[in-house]
């Protein structure tokens, strides 16, 4: 298939694509959005204290006090 052949048929798949509306049920999405799903809204989210520092738990295991002891 010569380039101009290729590009054509590129064309007119992607314009298929473009414009293809398939049929919608609306009584599906009616049904959908008015309820009866299983999901219940957002998580619940704990927020963290404060005063709780976020890296302390990594902060023995790159403890680079301890690295420059043992090498000095």
């Amino acid at each position: 298939m010569g380039r101009g052949r290729q590009k054509a048929k590129a064309t007119r798949q992607a314009r298929e694509m473009k414009y293809y509306s398939p049929g919608t049920d609306l009584h599906a999405l009616e049904r959908e959005l008015a309820g009866g799903n299983r999901y219940s809204g957002a998580p619940e989210w704990e927020e963290p204290e404060e005063d709780e520092d976020p890296y302390a738990r990594y902060a023995g295991e790159y403890d680079d006090d301890e690295d420059e002891a043992q090498r000095g």
